[in-house]
C-alpha cells in the first residue's frame, strides 16, 4: 500500500510539476498528502493474518529452494 501511495504522488503530482528547490517540492508533497487525507478510504484486509503468513512462508520456502 505504501508503494502504491508513493507511486500515486509521483504520477499525479511530481511528474506533472516543476520545482525550483526542495522546499517547493516538500510543500507540494505535504499539500498532496493533506488533500488526499481530506477523503480517507479505509483499507479492509480480505485475508486473515494466518493465511497471509502461511502464504509468505510457502513463498519463502520455494524461493529458498531455488538458490
Amino acid at each position: 500500500m505504501v508503494e502504491r501511495f508513493f507511486s500515486k504522488i509521483t504520477e499525479k503530482m511530481i511528474r506533472r510539476s516543476s520545482f525550483n528547490n526542495t522546499e517547493e517540492l516538500d510543500n507540494a508533497i505535504l499539500n498532496f498528502i493533506a488533500v488526499h487525507n481530506e477523503n480517507p478510504k479505509v483499507y479492509i484486509w480480505t485475508k486473515d493474518a494466518d493465511t497471509i503468513i502461511a502464504k509468505w512462508i510457502k513463498c519463502k520456502d520455494v524461493l529458498g529452494a531455488l538458490h
